[in-house]
């Protein structure tokens, strides 16, 4: 997972969509939270305060930074028998 984006999705004259930041939310995994991060920082700098795409895309960088550092548990979560994996911020 690299920081850099699709060229056409920073040309100045081009709408940032809510489709494209649910295509980079789409990948996000503590492993490459931090990076996904950066790029919807990047994607939603030049929208306005009020936009609902701007608004969206601030939450998704504050739980991409929570899952960063703190992991996430998707799916089941624990079962009986099985050892949870170790968190990162554990270590």
């Amino acid at each position: 997972m690299a920081e850099a984006e699709q060229p056409e999705r920073l040309q100045p004259q081009r709408q940032v969509t809510m489709e494209d930041l649910r295509q980079l939310m789409g990948g996000s995994t503590p492993h490459f939270a931090l990076q996904l991060r950066n790029r919807i920082r990047k994607l939603i700098a030049p929208l306005p305060p009020g936009d609902p795409v701007r608004a969206a895309g601030e939450e998704e960088i504050a739980r991409l930074e929570r899952i960063a550092f703190a992991g996430e548990i998707r799916g089941e979560g624990y079962q009986d028998g099985q050892r949870p994996l170790p968190s990162l911020a554990d270590e």
